[in-house]
């Protein structure tokens, strides 16, 4: 349709794609504005503001859509749910967008609003973007990237680098940190053979990546042959000065950095897809929709996994079947064995013991959205109605999902629609790994183990129910919480000791009274009483996770106002010329 034909055509859609469109606009400026308060928090070590901003920031998609909503419901009136309406509305949108600097996710914001008139029904390439590929312009090709030539000396160059992002605090000891940063790039085997074959090129993104205490600067380094990721990862020394505390050159490093268990990056991104790319370049297995999701577009990233998902399904042939594992109590989860994700839908019944309802689930998985997921806990996708080729479940799961979660799917045709469904990572479950591990990979899972515990405990979590079929293990070998329906704010917990007449071996020897939220910690050990050699393991290496004292320090401390150091990255890649006082927080993560 040319620009002449949209002016003498429907005035409604038209005004009704301005005010999505104008709905956009403002929800993207509002993003902006909060993302762009990171650098100062960070330099005021305003942890607590850090996480509060990250939970404000998730908000303002919803409110925007409702807003909207409001909006085009004025502009429409009784046509608000003509489907034809929607159509002419979103040809002149498409159209809108070719001028447009953030287009693609500006068609997610439109399905956003169609999603919410239309309860999640009908999202069809008619009356929606709903696969078609995401529009791009020639705006998202603007360079992003500083570059940096070295000449001879690298020092200078890096030195150079890191004023160049204007920090308003100075750094603690620059000197220290570019010869640290040097050091640690001659001791990386492929870098060092970059330095030698000739002088290096460095490019980096053009705004640094804030995520709980850390900014990151990223880009990568070249000799023209061949380039290598490049990270400087800096932290706030509390006492107004910023500080190096590691360089990273590999993509398995930014990977984890990058990981769909950490909360998303603060990043001044004024087109985001420009981002996307470079980072692809430097991850290059990572999906698109993994980057937009750590960069902090949850909606859109949605959006590109739903066209991922549907392109692999058309391009394979399995068949989704039941996941493997312990079977759980809360969801009936299922895979597709080619594709790297899970399906979880809540079913309507639950067995005894549990005591929730759907209700309370949801709002867990909705209290992990907004948490600091410290590295342990997976990321999820939430759908509605969601239809899958019918003709690809294997028998055993349609009649598992029929039994156990016949409110939650219907027939239509060919289609298995889901009403509501969460998607996440899928993982080894943890029970599953240790049956087969060797020593080394037991005791280092199991380290790894406590390590998450202690961790998220930090991070104010509490799992509720630690069994190992509860966790999983990534392709890094980190070890990740995957089950909420037991998950508490660890503020919310009452730990108590086991009573003298009490064994923790048989807790049934001797009555005591218990209330909902009251844990002994001394009982964690029945977690791992089908495996005893990692029953051991975790005695030996975390022994204060059966302690009283331990968690109740650990509430005081969250009370008190403390935001520990979780960092993404082991203790080893640290730089030891760092003070030692920095260098003891007891949830660093060793070596996997």
């Amino acid at each position: 349709m040319t620009s002449s034909a949209l002016n003498e055509g429907i005035p409604i859609a038209r005004r009704f794609a301005r005010a999505i469109l104008n709905g956009f606009d403002s929800m993207f400026a509002e993003w902006q504005n909060l993302t762009l308060g990171a650098q100062s928090r960070f330099e005021t070590a305003q942890w607590q503001a850090v996480q509060q901003a990250s939970i404000d920031r998730l908000g303002i998609y919803r409110e925007k859509i409702i807003i909207t909503a409001r909006a085009i419901s004025v502009i429409a009136q009784l046509q608000i749910h003509d489907r034809t309406l929607w159509r002419d509305a979103k040809t002149i949108y498409a159209e809108l967008l070719l001028s447009h600097s953030n287009p693609e996710i500006a068609q997610t914001f439109f399905n956003s609003c169609y999603c919410y008139v239309f309860g999640y029904e009908k999202v069809s390439g008619l009356n929606a973007f709903a696969l078609e590929p995401p529009l791009s312009t020639p705006a998202s090709h603007a360079p992003v990237l500083r570059s940096y030539s070295q000449t001879d000396d690298l020092k200078a160059l890096l030195r150079k680098i890191l004023l160049d992002f204007q920090f308003n605090i100075p750094f603690e000891n620059l000197d220290r940190d570019v010869a640290s940063i040097c050091l640690a790039a001659r001791k990386n085997t492929e870098v060092a053979a970059l330095l030698v074959n000739g002088p290096v090129q460095i490019d980096m993104l053009d705004s640094a990546f804030y995520r709980n205490k850390a900014a990151y600067l990223i880009g990568q380094i070249s000799n023209g042959n061949r380039s290598l990721p490049f990270v400087m990862a800096l932290l706030n020394n509390q006492h107004d000065a910023v500080y190096a505390d590691t360089a990273l050159f590999d993509a398995d490093n930014l990977s984890i950095l990058f990981s769909f268990t950490r909360a998303y990056f603060m990043v001044d991104i004024p087109i985001p897809s420009q981002y996307v790319r470079f980072l692809k370049t430097l991850m290059p297995q990572k999906e698109v929709f993994e980057l937009y999701a750590a960069l902090g577009f949850a909606k859109h990233a949605k959006s590109e996994f739903y066209r991922t998902a549907v392109m692999h399904t058309a391009a394979s042939n399995d068949r989704y079947s039941v996941t493997p594992g312990v079977k759980g109590m809360v969801m009936e989860v299922f895979t597709l064995p080619s594709f790297d994700y899970v399906y979880k839908i809540i079913k309507d019944r639950f067995a005894p013991p549990k005591e929730t309802t759907r209700e309370l689930v949801m709002e867990k998985y909705a209290f992990v959205k907004k948490s600091e997921r410290a590295g342990r806990m997976a990321d999820m996708y939430e759908f509605r109605n969601l239809a899958f080729p019918l003709q690809r479940f294997s028998p055993p799961l349609l009649e598992a999902l029929q039994h156990e979660c016949a409110s939650q799917i219907r027939l239509r045709g060919n289609a298995l629609i889901v009403k509501h469904v969460y998607v996440e990572r899928r993982m080894v479950p943890l029970n599953l790994y240790v049956q087969t591990a060797t020593e080394d990979e037991l005791r280092r899972v199991m380290d790894d183990y406590g390590t998450a515990i202690k961790q998220l405990a930090a991070a104010n979590i509490f799992p509720g129910d630690m069994l190992l079929k509860n966790f999983g293990v990534t392709r890094h070998g980190r070890v990740v919480f995957y089950d909420y329906d037991e998950l508490l704010p660890l503020i919310d917990c009452r730990f108590r000791s086991l009573p003298k007449n009490a064994d923790p071996d048989h807790s049934d020897n001797g009555y005591y009274a218990v209330e909902p939220n009251d844990v002994f910690p001394e009982e964690f050990r029945h977690f791992l009483a089908g495996h005893r050699r990692a029953r051991e393991i975790l005695d030996d290496l975390h022994p204060e996770i059966y302690s009283v004292d331990f968690w109740r320090a650990m509430q005081d401390q969250i009370r008190a106002g403390v935001v520990h150091d979780v960092f993404p990255y082991a203790q080893s890649l640290r730089f030891s010329a760092n003070d030692t006082v920095r260098k003891s927080d007891e949830f660093v993560e060793r070596d996997l």
